[in-house]
């Protein structure tokens, strides 16, 4: 490892103070007020001050409860989903100016691409999963109808609606943006107002970003609040209504839950916090493996991303016994000849500072604890950088070894820097074990390219781990790492590493909602959901394929058939199609079979058959079928039976930024007994006007 500086003087400093916005104005504490120094962490330069004394934060709460609420009430899923990927666009069009504010945190052009790009990477995630999987409206269905009477005339279903308060999210200082932004964007979609309340050492990178966001207009008033500073009591004015999101260490996780609020009043909290991730070698990943180079290259990658400041960084390397020399070696040189450590701002530095020099010392007061529970530095040193800048807050990545995997302190003791442990394992039981000593972690890897040894280690460790790393010679490429979380699947882990989720595509957003079960008619339900429900009431008349998306209401209906199937229908399907599955051709085999009467016709027949009774043939605003979902054959039809169809409008979904929407119809066939022979639901795209 080398450092290199680029040579600034330390000697500037900044009477600038961070402001909070709230109430929607940007606020700055009086003269006099108590303010904390925020530092450049590589040259010890004051950065800015900060300080929230004064601000009134009953008012910030009932501002969000109010206008917040108000402005965000009256749009759509979808339509809020838009504004966030408008807000992505333009956020990556300001980014530039907030690499050059990232490097005064300490991260490198990597790092902050991981926080800056990572953050705006979100909104456009969850914006396209809003608009795809979420209905545009501002009622979530939970599951199927519940039938709860004989005659259909009273059923159930579950509902999610955005809960009526704030989300207040209490960010880390190791993402200011990325942090900010994964939180907000659920929330946002959910219709739920944000207050942010991001780390002292790095919010006025978080306060950056805000700027640019109010600058851009984006965002409807009320929905986005930022303190700058200490929360102070914020939590005493939460209720029921509200949820608080928190990132950081398990020490103040505990204390904000113990808060009356929380534990008497209801207020929803979650966290995500320390975590003594693992990274565990298969007994089958030898060195000159692509699985053991892969498993190097992510150890030294989370050993020094963000200097190692991640709550999902491997803190534990298990690998088999016989093995750590090998892996220590194979570390040690990469990490010579990869990482070169200094002023981000310089040429050619891969690693930068800690955020602070309080972080740097929290982080060596750990490493002491832990050589003190028996491990002893493998690589690296306690002493600083060689050519490091005094008032930076620069540690160089260090490997301890434990001759005892057992020992304690490789399993409770977290340095939140560029430090990481090894142990050897004996079998793969023995693996299992020592990842579960963790106590609950975010994340772990698993390097083999072995099904069996794949399939052993996740099932035996999948319950103590938020998300479990596969990593073989096959995805080693492409694999988005060990320490990244992606939007589309949950970040979070039980026990030490907090016990909550967040992320996870729309599962973010119901996190912000609560689950009801309404109950009443069919009616009733329809006029809750929006969506038709079996038994409702049903308009006829005008064809609903003669009506635009404009016209076009739940309930719609029309009917076709009958039609009688015959024995030469099904063997002419059969001999167009090729499929002649001996129940559809073989009179005595079919009759042998215990679901069938003998032969009868091709489900997809039926559904072909059908499509033709309701189908209106002229041109009009239908302008494509785009699928059928939940297709199940009921009863079987034989030679003679009839069939007939009714098709009513379930769902309309207009498209916000299109012409067309998408509307889903409830599709039944019955039989000549009035038997249900099979239920569907036909999915088409249809012109607005």
């Amino acid at each position: 490892m080398t450092l290199l500086s680029n040579g600034t003087s330390t000697d500037t400093s900044s009477d600038t103070v961070v402001p909070s916005y709230v109430l929607d104005s940007w606020w700055t504490p009086g003269d006099g007020a108590a303010a904390q120094r925020v530092l450049d962490a590589s040259t010890g330069a004051e950065v800015a001050r900060v300080s929230s004394e004064g601000l009134d934060l009953a008012a910030v709460v009932d501002h969000a409860r109010t206008v917040g609420q108000a402005s965000l009430g009256r749009l759509t899923f979808h339509q809020r989903a838009i504004l966030l990927k408008k807000l992505g666009q333009y956020l990556g069009g300001v980014k530039e100016e907030l690499y050059e504010l990232s490097a005064r945190t300490g991260a490198t052009r990597y790092d902050s691409m991981v926080d800056i790009d990572g953050g705006i990477g979100v909104l456009f995630t969850l914006s396209s999963k809003g608009r795809r999987e979420m209905p545009n409206s501002q009622v979530y269905i939970d599951g199927d109808v519940e039938g709860l009477s004989r005659d259909g005339s009273f059923s159930g279903q579950h509902i999610y609606t955005r809960i009526p308060g704030v989300a207040c999210q209490i960010n880390a200082f190791n993402f200011p943006v990325w942090g900010m932004l994964e939180k907000l964007a659920p929330a946002f979609i959910a219709g739920v107002p944000t207050i942010v309340k991001p780390a002292t050492p790095t919010g006025y990178l978080t306060e950056a970003v805000v700027r640019h966001i109010l600058a851009s207009g984006i965002l409807p008033a009320g929905s986005l609040q930022l303190i700058s500073g200490s929360a102070r009591d914020l939590i005493d004015h939460l209720d029921y209504r509200d949820l608080v999101a928190f990132t950081g260490s398990a020490g103040t996780a505990r204390t904000l839950k113990a808060h009356p609020n929380v534990v008497e009043g209801g207020v929803r909290f979650t966290s995500e916090t320390d975590s003594l991730n693992a990274a565990i070698l298969g007994p089958d990943a030898t060195a000159g493996t692509a699985e053991f180079d892969a498993y190097v290259a992510s150890v030294v990658t989370e050993m020094t991303s963000k200097a190692g400041q991640k709550c999902t960084s491997i803190r534990r390397l298990i690998v088999p016994a016989g093995r750590r020399d090998q892996v220590v070696a194979a570390v040690s040189e990469r990490m010579a000849r990869r990482v070169t450590i200094g002023d981000p701002r310089a040429e050619g530095v891969t690693m930068g500072p800690l955020a602070s020099t309080g972080q740097r010392d929290e982080v060596l007061a750990s490493v002491a604890r832990l050589i003190d529970g028996g491990g002893r530095i493998v690589m690296g040193s306690l002493d600083a950088p060689a050519g490091a800048d005094p008032e930076g807050a620069f540690v160089a990545p260090i490997l301890l070894a434990f001759h005892d995997p057992e020992s304690p302190a490789v399993h409770e003791i977290e340095a939140f820097g560029p430090v990481a442990s090894i142990i050897e394992y004996t079998d793969l039981d023995h693996a299992i074990a020592l990842a579960a000593r963790g106590g609950g972690s975010l994340v772990t890897t698993v390097a083999t390219h072995h099904p069996d040894v794949a399939r052993t280690l996740v099932l035996g460790i999948a319950a103590h781990h938020g998300r479990v790393l596969m990593l073989d010679r096959v995805d080693a490429r492409s694999s988005t790492g060990h320490g990244s979380p992606v939007p589309h699947l949950v970040h979070g882990g039980p026990g030490r590493a907090g016990g909550s989720e967040e992320l996870g595509g729309i599962r973010s957003v119901l996190h912000h909602m609560q689950r009801t079960a309404i109950q009443g008619s069919p009616d009733m339900l329809t006029a809750i959901t929006g969506e038709w429900h079996t038994g409702a009431a049903v308009r006829t008349g005008i064809h609903p394929f003669r009506k635009s998306l404009t016209e076009l209401r739940v309930g719609d209906q029309t009917q076709g058939g009958p039609r009688v199937v015959t024995l030469d229908d099904i063997t002419a399907f059969a001999e167009a199609t090729g499929d002649k599955f001996y129940a559809h051709t073989d009179a005595e085999a079919a009759a042998a079979n215990p679901f069938f009467p003998g032969i009868v016709a091709h489900g997809y027949l039926l559904v072909s058959w059908a499509a033709g009774l309701f189908v209106d043939a002229a041109p009009g605003p239908v302008l494509a079928n785009s699928g059928l979902e939940k297709l199940r054959f009921v009863t079987p039809v034989s030679p003679g039976d009839s069939i007939r169809v009714t098709l009513t409008a379930k769902r309309i979904t207009p498209r916000e930024t299109d012409e067309y929407g998408e509307v889903c119809w409830d599709a039944v066939l019955h039989n000549q007994n009035d038997e249900v022979v099979a239920t569907y639901d036909v999915l088409t795209l249809v012109a607005k006007e």
